[in-house]
């Protein structure tokens, strides 16, 4: 049973996180006063931003829209999260094609693969916010990014775009828990990098590769897997796969992979291995 001074303890840490809430909606009504363009990728924190920001709009007015860029390094499941978010939320959403996959110096899957793509998606949001007329850019870097390497948000530093979620220290747990309490699907969402991030650093990236990652995934989500990561490899000429998954599902991804291993040979891969270590975060650059 819990203790009483252990739920007022629950209760002083949630009355502290609603207050740094309403101060991130504060500064947000100052952005949607001048027009503000949220990039969403239909993951969680750009989601958190998102609400956060029409929440602000809609009890201080002014203009928000929400920015979805579409190319074939986006997983094609995240399309409907994006779209079913738009709807519980009401808020303007435009899509737009990006072309990240056309350049290439992303194509060439080096260090610097993540600017290329983020240069890509502040490029297409100036258009959007001229369109729009907005005056301000943001996305949904946290605070729990800042421990990351992450050569995108250079790119955002270099267009002036805002992140407030790390100027007002929300944390991925945080954000988390405040979209729980509230009700929102994508509280338990898995994070969810480009089909980009799951190419060997270094081996160049095709169309037809991103394609078979997100079909071979989502045999993995279709069977019930939630955390996974499948990795392509390039070894001696020959193409491999390398799945991730928590220890919790490995028993699960051993179920499944006689469907797996069969489709991967019929794409081309020489052979599929399960990483014992388990999922971890940048896997795809080994």
């Amino acid at each position: 049973m819990i203790s009483l001074s252990e739920r007022l303890g629950i209760d002083v840490e949630m009355d502290d996180l609603m207050k740094k809430y309403d101060a991130l909606k504060d500064c947000l009504r100052k952005y949607t006063d001048e027009g503000l363009v949220v990039a969403f990728s239909g993951g969680v924190d750009s989601g958190f931003l998102l609400w956060a920001a029409e929440e602000a709009r809609r009890q201080f007015g002014g203009n928000l829209v929400a920015l979805t860029t579409n190319s074939a390094s986006m997983p094609a499941h995240d399309k409907g999260d994006v779209e079913k978010f738009v709807r519980r939320t009401g808020v303007k959403h435009v899509w737009r094609d990006s072309s990240e996959v056309d350049n290439p110096d992303y194509l060439r899957n080096d260090s610097l693969r993540c600017y290329y793509c983020k240069s890509e998606l502040f490029s297409i949001a100036k258009e959007v916010a001229v369109e729009n007329d907005c005056k301000v850019i943001a996305y949904g870097y946290s605070a729990s990014d800042k421990t990351d390497v992450r050569p995108g948000h250079r790119a955002a530093l270099e267009n002036d775009v805002v992140f407030p979620l790390a100027a007002y220290e929300f944390t991925k747990e945080e954000i988390r828990e405040l979209m729980r309490v509230n009700g929102f699907e994508l509280s338990d969402k898995p994070s969810s990098p480009c089909l980009s991030s799951r190419i060997m650093r270094g081996v160049e990236i095709t169309k037809q590769e991103l394609t078979d990652v997100d079909n071979l995934e989502d045999i993995l989500r279709a069977g019930g897997m939630r955390i996974y990561r499948l990795r392509m490899h390039e070894l001696n000429g020959k193409r491999f796969l390398r799945l991730e998954t928590s220890p919790g599902e490995i028993p699960l991804a051993i179920r499944m992979k006689d469907r797996l291993v069969e489709a991967a040979k019929e794409r081309g891969y020489e052979w599929v291995t399960l990483d014992l270590e388990g999922y971890k975060t940048g896997g795809g650059a080994v």
